[in-house]
């Protein structure tokens, strides 16, 4: 047999213990945070319908959808005129049922509509599960990344819009990362498509738009003119892309533009009351009315949010936005909808790169018994199943071997405390407790260690 090298595919990781008590901690912070503003947790299955998502992210996030075989002879409802044409989009329906989620969002519409009768309305949850998508991988980019959702369906008010804006303030507070939320409004996105005659082409803006940072504003231009959008209303909306100053002079000078525009004007009003009530809150995220963010999912039709690390380029660290109708696809009308999905994944790449990380994180064990043989063996267990039982995260050495070996194994894995327990040490009842990082040795009673270790 040949040897076969091991490798992942392109854009997923492998993460050591060390990486993952990272990760965990991220998640368990969000996951607190949630918890405290009252959200529930749900979990959707990693492989969807193809047709549950499909249409729903745009051409282009259709593009980057896993898709996957069907079972067994998959080939069996096409044609060799099929096979020799490519037509890619009767291929993909005849071979194709199945394929892993792109996002959290559209799985959870689903989930809403085929658990109404489950759940109450307005229905506040949070999910933190993989996402997948077919993206060519880069800095950030990643085609297997963890997702961490909040979203509240089934209400209108714009107190959940401030609620996420404080949810993002909490998370990012505790995980010590200086942002930056920006928000706009698809609304004001329709009017600015409304007022330059263009209101058939508001994907093709939006997309085109919200590509500014990756491509530069000539680049836009150009994609706009290849979307058919006239140089006339290019000239127009020149000015309201260029849009500077200060929130309240930016949302005068598109009260202005957008006066003949109701969505328009519906959309600034919005964005003027989650501006109003958020000054309400201390507030640590930098708040920034930005009318270039457009987040190119097809599904938001108010608010958008998106955060950014003011340390770290990296991207968005966190983004979402209202969407109003979503599960009118799957059957349910008017239920209304707003979330926002924290990246975990480059979250960790920023806290990673700024040693953001409490040095507590590294480890999962705080003391290891050293093992000096059978004898030490039958007496240490009792003790270490007492220490376990007081809630420290504990261990025994599994073999007797060399002391130094021992010491080398606690040094690599960041063990606080190492506990040596040998034939004087018995006969006294005591354990003689070294803390690694400043060579202190302390002999204790298993109360007064277990007291020591607690606080």
């Amino acid at each position: 047999m040949t040897k076969q090298k091991p490798s992942i595919p392109q854009g997923t990781r492998d993460f050591l213990p060390i990486e993952t008590l990272k990760r965990n901690y991220i998640f368990d912070s969000i996951r607190n945070i949630f918890q405290k503003y009252a959200y529930l947790p749900i979990e959707t299955p990693a492989i969807e319908k193809l047709s549950t998502l499909m249409g729903k992210y745009g051409e282009e996030g259709d593009r980057l959808l896993f898709k996957i075989l069907n079972s067994g002879d998959f080939l069996k409802k096409t044609t060799n005129d099929d096979l020799i044409n490519k037509n890619l989009s009767k291929l993909t329906n005849q071979l194709c049922e199945k394929g892993l989620r792109y996002d959290l969002t559209v799985p959870f519409a689903r989930f809403v509509v085929q658990h109404r009768n489950d759940i109450n309305f307005p229905f506040k949850r949070y999910q933190i599960q993989p996402v997948w998508r077919a993206d060519r991988p880069q800095k950030g980019r990643y085609r297997e990344f963890y997702q961490c959702d909040v979203d509240v369906v089934g209400s209108n008010s714009l107190l959940n819009e401030l609620e996420l804006i404080q949810i993002i303030s909490d998370v990012f507070t505790v995980l010590n990362i200086n942002t930056i939320t920006k928000l706009n409004n698809r609304k004001i996105l329709s009017g600015i498509a409304e007022i330059i005659g263009e209101s058939d082409k508001i994907v093709d803006i939006t997309i085109a738009i919200d590509k500014l940072d990756k491509i530069g504003l000539d680049k836009v231009y150009e994609e706009l003119r290849r979307k058919n959008i006239s140089d006339d209303s290019i000239k127009l909306i020149e000015p309201i892309i260029n849009l500077s100053g200060t929130n309240e002079q930016k949302i005068d000078c598109l009260r202005e533009f957008l006066q003949d525009s109701d969505i328009g004007l519906s959309g600034v009003d919005e964005i003027e009351t989650m501006l109003d009530y958020s000054k309400l809150f201390e507030l640590n995220t930098e708040i920034e009315f930005d009318i270039t963010l457009a987040r190119g999912l097809n599904y938001y039709t108010g608010a958008i949010f998106e955060v950014k690390s003011k340390d770290y380029a990296i991207g968005s660290i966190c983004g979402g936005g209202r969407y109003d109708d979503l599960t009118s696809v799957f059957g349910l009308k008017d239920v209304s909808g707003v979330g926002i999905s924290f990246g975990a994944d480059r979250i960790y790449d920023v806290m990673s790169n700024l040693d953001l990380f409490p040095k507590k994180s590294n480890s999962s064990t705080k003391l290891m018994f050293v093992n000096f043989g059978i004898k030490e063996e039958k007496h240490c267990l009792p003790l270490l199943a007492k220490i376990r039982s007081s809630g420290i995260n504990s261990e025994i050495y599994p073999d007797k071997a060399k002391i130094k070996k021992q010491m080398i194994y606690a040094n690599k894995k960041g063990i606080e405390y190492v506990a040596m327990v040998g034939e004087d040490e018995i006969n006294e009842s005591k354990i003689k407790l070294k803390n690694m990082n400043t060579g202190k040795q302390s002999l204790l009673s298993i109360d007064e260690l277990i007291l020591a270790l607690t606080f």
